[in-house]
């Protein structure tokens, strides 16, 4: 589960990744290539999910009633030796009325070099939440991704669950959840697959100082096909009331990725924030 977003912003983000695999199905990253190539390509990277992100509200604690969002948007072009386009556009939707929210995320990536798609990726969620009481919540939702260039070009997940808010109030946010749901797939070798499967989140945020807050996020969902752990640890650093800096690290784990293919990817980020809510 998502932490909910209270504020609008625009992000402007330069991205540096480290492929340490390219097995995954919620990455921008997919090629097994060699580092060099790898290296120039994850330069090129577009906009990583770090618009979820606030930096000055936790969960439910504080968040606005009705309906809130974020964009974020990078596009880079280069040439000369090479040419190449990259894009990226991000949206982040909510709405809360005191008991229940919902949550859309969607983030598109697109680039070519010399002309030649190498990267069009599609990620997005979509969540339902009711709270009941002080502490427990119940949630469905809906999340998946679209990757011509990953071993799972298509991966879809799809839940019901329950879950505990551990710690909230105005400095620090544990939510902890778990539910069943259904999974479907398809990989790159033309396999595909349709199975129950579970998932496990666990979100947490916290104020380090009054300018410096602590995220991350990590949710497992287990298949019989595979299992995945996705881990998005974040430092985000209020410069002023409408400017922040984020940087992050993104991880996902594969345990049965295809042949060839490294079941680890690490994306490394930095962005700059407006906000203007």
């Amino acid at each position: 589960m998502k932490t909910p977003t209270t504020f609008a912003a625009i992000a402007l983000g330069t991205v540096t990744s480290f492929a340490a695999g390219a097995a995954l199905a919620q990455t921008s990253a997919f090629d097994n290539r060699d580092a060099a190539e790898d290296r120039l390509e994850d330069l090129q990277e577009d906009i990583t999910e770090d618009y979820e992100r606030d930096v000055d509200a936790f969960g439910n604690t504080g968040r606005k009633l009705g309906f809130d969002g974020s964009v974020a948007l990078r596009s880079t072009a280069q040439s000369g030796n090479t040419d190449s386009f990259d894009l990226g556009v991000g949206a982040n939707l909510g709405w809360y009325d005191g008991t229940n929210g919902i949550q859309f995320n969607v983030v598109y990536d697109y680039g070519e070099t010399e002309d030649v798609k190498d990267t069009e990726s599609l990620l997005y969620g979509l969540e339902y939440t009711r709270d009941f009481g002080q502490r427990w919540y119940a949630y469905g939702q809906l999340q998946g991704s679209q990757d011509d260039f990953a071993s799972f070009k298509r991966d879809t997940f799809a839940g019901v669950g329950v879950g505990y808010k551990v710690v909230e109030n105005a400095n620090t946010a544990w939510y902890v959840s778990a539910g069943p749901g259904y999974r479907w797939a398809e990989l790159a070798d033309g396999t595909e697959f349709e199975e129950t499967a579970a998932s496990i989140g666990s979100n947490f945020q916290t104020r380090i100082t009054e300018t410096v807050f602590l995220t991350n996020d990590t949710d497992f969902i287990f298949s019989e096909s595979d299992n995945v752990i996705y881990n998005d640890l974040g430092v985000n650093v209020a410069m002023s009331d409408a400017l922040a800096l984020r940087t992050s690290i993104a991880t996902e784990y594969h345990t049965d990725p295809l042949p060839g293919d490294k079941s680890t990817d690490n994306t490394f980020g930095v962005s700059l924030v407006y906000s203007f809510n």
